[in-house]
């Protein structure tokens, strides 16, 4: 996949791609089943947010962030508390569901998820209500709230980018919605043969772990890519990690060393 599109070839109605948002509008009834279509979802999502817990906790403690009361020392990354990410502003772009905007607001960020599926958000909405969360839940897509002027502490990009219709323009429109000094988190897959066959091959025709047709192979991105395009659109990678199946623990690991499939990560807005 070229780093850039043509202006002539890019298309015309923005990120979103209307096969995708119908893809998964289909499928809105089963975001919270732990079980079901998105069962890979729960199962990476304890290392989805941790990661983004501890980075953000981390890189706003170090700033200064404001976020200490009076008179608190200061603590230790390794040491939790219970809402770390008190007085930030976090926005989910794709949220679904609401898989990791739920666990963001449990820790205290202030919460936006954004979502081009209008049945997403309904599920999202109803499931926040009856958990007693307060989510700024809307259908709306990333350039359609850049253009309000939005900004945020924190923005998530998790597994959409290899979904959306233009990534050079889905990943300016990221870059417009983080405050400056702000966190950009992005996970995604990797363009590899060994990606083919455990996350189209093995996930879809074999496990069923998710529906066939979920994943188009073209439309994977090589870390190198990923990160041109973060360059260009001003922001800086910081971390980057692989999330990698370990059959024999039945269980999900992040790792340095492995990108060859699944990678997660944090970049910042200087």
């Amino acid at each position: 996949m070229p780093l850039e599109m043509k202006a002539e070839n890019r298309p015309p109605a923005g990120t979103a791609d209307p096969e995708e948002v119908e893809r998964f509008s289909r499928l809105a009834g089963q975001w919270w089943d732990p079980e079901g279509k998105f069962r890979p979802l729960h199962r990476i999502n304890p290392l989805r947010i941790g990661y983004i817990r501890d980075w953000t906790a981390r890189h706003f403690e170090a700033a200064g962030g404001g976020r200490r009361a009076a008179g608190e020392k200061e603590s230790s990354f390794l040491t939790p508390r219970p809402a770390p990410l008190a007085a930030l502003s976090l926005l989910d772009i794709g949220c679904g569901g609401g898989l990791v905007c739920e666990p963001m607001a449990r820790l205290g960020a202030a919460v936006t998820g954004i979502d081009a599926a209008e049945k997403n958000i309904g599920v999202a909405r109803t499931h926040a209500e009856q958990s007693g969360l307060s989510i700024d839940y809307r259908c709306m897509t990333a350039e359609a709230l850049a253009e309000t002027g939005a900004q945020f502490d924190v923005v998530l990009a998790l597994e959409i980018v290899e979904h959306v219709a233009d990534v050079t323009l889905f990943v300016e429109q990221c870059a417009r919605l983080v405050k400056p000094g702000g966190l950009f988190f992005l996970s995604t897959i990797n363009r590899t043969l060994r990606a083919y066959g455990l996350a189209i091959f093995g996930a879809e025709y074999i496990l069923r772990w998710l529906p066939r047709g979920t994943h188009t192979f073209e439309k994977f991105l090589r870390p190198s890519e990923v990160h041109a395009h973060l360059r260009k659109a001003g922001l800086s990678v910081i971390d980057m990690q692989g999330m990698v199946f370990r059959p024999l623990r039945n269980e999900w690991t992040l790792t340095p060393e492995d990108v060859s499939v699944n990678y997660l990560l944090a970049a910042r807005k200087d």
